[in-house]
């Protein structure tokens, strides 16, 4: 092992980035679970029980030293692109002249979804970005060490297991349950950041609305009939919406929502895989764990949860096929929005 970690540590001094595909290539290689660092820690494994707290301590430091050259490289990085704007600036240009703006799609998405809510009474509550394990997991029915918490790769806060960076909007449910007693009907929106490679399909950080109605009484009927309305004021009356069984620790039962492809109405297009089907997130009614944890009598309360990706919405909206270009602030892109008000 010891040879591997002195390869490993060579390579980590010899690398460079000269621009963000190659950053991201080493974060893959160094800084991720999947990285050969992690591979390292599997093997710890097989290391005999007296010599697991040295090699323990070996490979934390490989690790500190791969995430220190990580932040070397960002800031030289950072420092070549910032000279190189001075150096290319041409003072002698004449300035631009002023144009309108328009709204942000995305912003656009959250605000209708924000009209549609309200308009059947749901409120609208807020809560923090970094979070604790106990709002982002435990009280939301992951148990410690359970499979379920490999569903989502967590960004944590300085090496502490204990905070970290929302990786859904659920967080702001338990916070909510804790404060305030039923009957609750809220959604909540905003950013979630999950640890995976960044590419047409999938980021780092993007935005969720989830949705929760804790009263006597309800039902799965309630979850149904809220989505079908929500999917035929989104989209259009025509719009069909249908649910598979699946599984998540806070809900039971638990579905996956589809809604009929936007793109191609159903018939069948590379969007949708030609299933006529696109997912635009998951459902279910709270799993009674949930409502314990909060303080809430499940005996007394149900309710049911939903979570969307406002990504995948304003990409059947506006047929966005890249999500890069939500974040890159690209103006051409940008000025395709410019009626949107």
């Amino acid at each position: 092992m010891q040879d591997k970690v002195d390869a490993i540590l060579k390579e980590i001094a010899d690398s460079k980035a000269t621009d963000q595909q190659e950053l991201e290539e080493y974060r893959l290689k160094f800084i991720s679970k999947k990285s050969v660092i992690g591979e390292l820690f599997n093997e710890l494994k097989a290391v005999p029980n007296d010599q697991k707290k040295a090699w323990g301590m070996k490979l934390n430091e490989l690790k500190q030293s791969a995430q220190v050259k990580f932040r070397e490289l960002i800031d030289t990085m950072d420092s070549g692109e910032s000279s190189a704007s001075v150096d290319h600036v041409d003072l002698t240009l004449p300035p631009v002249g002023g144009e309108p703006g328009s709204m942000h799609p995305l912003s656009y998405i959250r605000y209708r979804i924000i009209e549609i809510f309200q308009k059947i009474g749901f409120n609208v509550v807020d809560g923090p970005e970094i979070e604790d394990d106990w709002h982002n997991f435990t009280a939301l029915n992951f148990p410690e060490n359970h499979p379920a918490r490999e569903m989502q790769d967590t960004f944590f806060i300085e090496r502490d297991p204990d905070i970290m960076l929302r990786t859904h909007t659920s967080n702001v449910q338990i916070r909510l349950m804790e404060q305030q007693k039923p009957p609750l009907r809220s959604i909540m929106l905003g950013r979630v950041f999950r640890n995976e490679a960044i590419s047409a399909r999938a980021h780092c950080v993007f935005h969720q609305v989830e949705a929760l109605y804790v009263d006597k009484n309800v039902s799965f009927v309630n979850l149904k009939h809220t989505l079908y309305h929500f999917a035929r004021e989104m989209f259009s009356k025509d719009t069909k919406v249908r649910y598979r069984p699946s599984f998540f620790p806070f809900t039971e039962p638990s579905a996956e929502i589809d809604i009929s492809c936007q793109i191609c109405g159903g018939s069948g297009c590379q969007l949708c895989k030609y299933t006529g089907w696109v997912e635009i997130g998951g459902s279910g009614m709270v799993d009674p764990n949930v409502l314990t944890s909060c303080g809430i009598d499940p005996e007394e309360y149900t309710g049911f949860a939903f979570g969307l990706g406002i990504e995948r919405i304003t990409q059947l909206k506006f047929r966005v096929n890249d999500l890069r270009l939500y974040t890159e602030n690209d103006v051409r892109f940008l000025k395709q929005f410019r009626t949107l008000h």
